[in-house]
């Protein structure tokens, strides 16, 4: 009954705002024309069509914020006016009440917000789908001050979520159901995994984790800033962290003014993004313009500023090197080696014929080569060979969605930055030396450095553990021991039963002979 409910509510509000005008005008047919034109009538549509679209994904929750805010970064895609309005979702989604958040916080830490912190600004400074953010200043253990932001989770978004993905898991059974495509796709299991995902950014101290483990990694590279975690002032409602003083990514004029090298900024993206799923197989799968700002600081001028860490992706080691090997493939344009290792990953039926797979995804990918990314969309070439993984029954991998999803922002802000910029290109260079690195004398040194706790303590009792093991009395394995020499003499005494009989019988055989001639002699 809730999911009918839900339902219901979904498609009023977009009757409401007139999203049923916006999809029938949209196909040029006179007969849908006509209809559109009937159902608005007596509704008074005057707001633009982005305006009438951000107001019902912001009505109808975060699940559809969160779709908004992935379309927002497809200027390619979307009209100028849609694009500009959703980009609104990013960071400017309306605030709730300052009130209820010091109520949050104190009910968290149970004593009054003015205890919990040095200063604390009431007035939120963003506002997402899931929480907002206020401006603080804290004291830690050693007394040192800090410059804080303090994460509040909105109240009440857990029933609301639970709600949705109700209504997508019996959605995705229809599909499952109902559709030829429906086995292949996995809709219950992409769903499954968006469900923890949208549960893990319910819970701020997971969030908290992921971002120090990115922090952890990218130190070294100098590409990126990632916020410190500041633990003593976290809760599963509350996160605390380092304040971040940067650009708005998609501000580029400012950055621009700044002395920002924009086209550097953008090639840096791809490196970080690359060097993330691939390196660590842990990146940021929430890369929208609203949590990535670039540093102005004299010491870390120029460098991305990441925020917002309740999305992450992860990928095993299997899924690194068999989408290394595919991208590496790809900027090679072996296509042969794609199709084998489609075929060998299971992804395709096994009867499936390797030239045929090769010359239908060559079909897809060599017209975009050598070309820059203002006249490719990364988004066409994913649609093409979604085409193509269907005649040819190709197994979506639900564990990738994500990373399909934040390919597709790299590329949206790829291409708001520089684009000139050439993505294959770019990330050729930096697949190959990690494949070479995953395949030569680093990988077998890094892995015995791994192995030597282990080995260091095993080794000095191999004498020991050989000396015992061969002075040990075969006790459990005696009675089968046992039986097999019982069974060993038995077989012995047929064979020598055989090989008598057999010599016996020749014996006879000459002694007959025997007899006979001479019975004929005389």
């Amino acid at each position: 009954m809730s999911r009918f409910f839900r339902g219901f509510t979904i498609v009023w509000t977009c009757l409401r705002y007139g999203l049923d005008e916006l999809v029938l005008n949209s196909f040029r047919n006179p007969v849908l024309s006509r209809i559109a034109r009937f159902t608005n009538f007596g509704r008074k549509l005057n707001a633009p069509r982005g305006q009438r679209l951000r107001e019902a994904l912001e009505s109808l929750g975060p699940i559809f914020v969160k779709f908004g805010q992935v379309l927002s970064t497809r200027r390619d895609l979307m009209p100028p006016d849609i694009a500009d309005e959703l980009a609104l979702l990013q960071d400017r989604v309306p605030p709730f009440d300052p009130n209820v958040a010091v109520e949050t916080i104190e009910r968290a830490f149970r004593r009054p917000v003015d205890e919990v912190f040095i200063s604390f600004d009431r007035v939120p400074v963003a506002s997402a789908s899931i929480a907002q953010v206020h401006f603080a200043v804290i004291r830690d253990r050693n007394g040192v001050q800090h410059d804080v932001a303090v994460k509040v989770l909105r109240p009440g978004m857990l029933g609301v979520i639970d709600k949705d993905l109700a209504l997508m898991r019996m959605m995705a059974g229809w599909v499952e159901k109902l559709s030829a495509d429906g086995k292949r796709l996995k809709p219950m299991q992409v769903v499954a995994e968006f469900d923890n995902y949208l549960h893990d950014e319910l819970d701020l101290i997971k969030e908290a984790a992921n971002a120090a483990q990115l922090r952890r990694n990218m130190e070294g590279l100098d590409l990126v800033e990632i916020p410190e975690i500041f633990w003593d002032f976290c809760h599963p409602q509350v996160l605390v962290m380092q304040r971040m003083n940067g650009v708005p990514i998609n501000q580029i004029e400012k950055l621009r003014n700044a002395g920002v090298d924009i086209p550097k900024l953008a090639r840096d993206g791809v490196t970080i993004f690359f060097t993330q799923v691939f390196r660590d197989g842990f990146f940021h799968a929430d890369m929208h313009p609203g949590n990535i700002q670039v540093s102005l600081e004299p010491e870390t001028f120029g460098r991305y500023i990441s925020l917002d860490f309740g999305i992450v992706g992860s990928l095993t080691e299997f899924d690194k090197e068999y989408l290394a090997q595919n991208f590496t493939a790809f900027f090679r344009r072996d296509y042969k080696r794609v199709a084998e290792l489609h075929i060998e990953s299971g992804w395709v039926p096994p009867t499936t014929r390797v030239n045929e797979l090769e010359s239908a995804i060559r079909a897809v990918c060599e017209p975009y080569f050598d070309r820059p990314l203002k006249e490719i969309s990364l988004g066409m070439v994913l649609l093409r060979l979604f085409q193509t993984s269907r005649r040819f029954q190709v197994e979506i991998q639900p564990q990738l969605v994500l990373l399909q999803k934040t390919l597709l922002n790299i590329e949206g802000l790829g291409r708001q930055l520089d684009p000139e910029l050439d993505l294959w290109s770019t990330a050729k260079p930096f697949l190959e030396r990690w494949m070479l690195d995953q395949m030569g004398p680093k990988r077998v040194w890094r892995e015995l450095r791994a192995q030597a706790p282990l080995y260091a303590k095993l080794l000095p009792q191999l004498p020991r553990l050989m000396h015992d093991y061969l002075q040990q009395k075969p006790k459990d394995y005696g009675r089968d021991l046992q039986e097999l020499l019982a069974e060993q003499k038995r077989t012995n005494r047929l064979l020598q039963r055989i090989a008598y009989g057999g010599v016996g019988f020749v014996l006879g055989l000459l002694v007959m002979q025997i007899l006979m001639r001479l019975r004929h002699f005389y």
